[in-house]
């Protein structure tokens, strides 16, 4: 049974999905919900079991940009990967889309516990995005921002350790068609509201309007220029960008209970996280607090016993304020651009 708090929180932010909506965001969701019936009939029309084996890698490539599915952001950065053998792409497509065989089993061979993936960055961001296209009301999008949002508004189940992706799922899909339920919409739209709910505590809230509006915009293009060209960065050449159930989820890691990480990685050979904040439009002491706080919670919700957690704060230029917050933590360093 649903929470009535969850589903309050839900339709609060429902009712700020508006095309004429003052704030952008919520704009772009409506275009979303309105791009709908359109992105479903190409797409789960390409993906339809009695398609796959004519699945070319041109069209799949184009289901993963956004411009194109009109939902998803980032699906696309592993294409060459994913598109890489066509035979074994079209194979797993096949059995995820094969309703004959039970959902848990289907997402277990195709995402096997703590084991490669079939095909390699076919993740659950990707496989649940397709089940949405080809069967719209019967399977919830599971992603690292739909993660977040059910957490948010205390949605997310409980799972025993070592739980499966297709046991996890099986859990998940089934809040996710109860919520669509009693808010009275399609699963499309549920899926939509997970990328606003975070903004609509943060506008009922009493914000304080940055001073240098650029410097909000400066940071965004520089957290898409780290993320987009992380396998060329110096930082790429020692972490990863942290993945789970082969999603990327290290960009804007959404925590659900002390806000958002803008970068995490994970050490490719040392046991050991990468926290990244980069500094926006606030004081020096705000921003140390923050990546204290994310790396608090990375050690007690993601480290294993023994594993280190390291800080990097990015910013143009570190005052004395920072210099001295930082004095005496040998795991945050900064860096500047």
């Amino acid at each position: 049974m649903v929470a009535e708090s969850a589903l309050q929180h839900s339709r609060r932010t429902l009712l700020r999905v508006s095309p004429d909506s003052p704030d952008e965001a919520f704009r772009m969701a409506a275009d979303t919900l309105a791009a709908k019936e359109q992105v479903i009939a190409t797409y789960g029309r390409m993906f339809a079991p009695e398609n796959t084996d004519a699945l070319s890698a041109e069209d799949f490539r184009s289901f993963l940009l956004f411009r194109n599915n009109r939902h998803w952001d980032g699906l696309h950065r592993h294409a060459a990967e994913m598109t890489a053998d066509m035979p074994l792409l079209r194979e797993a497509i096949k059995l995820l889309v094969d309703e004959s065989i039970p959902i848990r089993e289907r997402l277990d061979q195709l995402r096997p516990h703590n084991q490669e993936g079939m095909v390699k960055w076919l993740g659950r961001a990707v496989l649940t995005a397709i089940w949405q296209v080809v069967y719209p009301e019967r399977y919830g999008v599971l992603n690292n921002t739909s993660e977040a949002g059910m957490q948010t508004v205390g949605l997310w189940p409980e799972f025993p350790r070592g739980a499966t992706l297709g046991e996890r799922y099986e859990r998940i899909n089934g809040c996710l068609i109860e919520t669509a339920a009693a808010l009275g919409i399609d699963l499309w739209t549920l899926d939509a509201l997970w990328w606003r709910v975070g903004d609509v505590e943060e506008l009922d809230e009493t914000v304080t309007p940055p001073a240098t509006p650029s410097a909000f915009g400066l940071e965004r293009y520089l957290h898409e220029f780290l993320v987009d060209n992380w396998e060329r960065l110096d930082l790429g050449r020692e972490w990863n960008l942290w993945e789970e159930d082969g999603e990327v989820v290290g960009s804007h890691y959404r925590t659900g209970e002390v806000g958002e990480i803008d970068i995490l990685a994970k050490h490719k050979t040392q046991n050991k996280w990468l926290v990244i904040e980069l500094k926006r439009d606030q004081s020096s002491d705000a921003t140390v607090g923050q990546i204290l706080r994310y790396m608090g919670w990375v050690r007690r919700r993601l480290a294993s016993d023994g594993e280190m957690v390291e800080g990097l704060i990015i910013c143009a230029q570190p005052d004395l304020r920072m210099e001295y917050a930082l004095y005496g933590q040998p795991n945050i360093r900064c860096m500047t651009y």
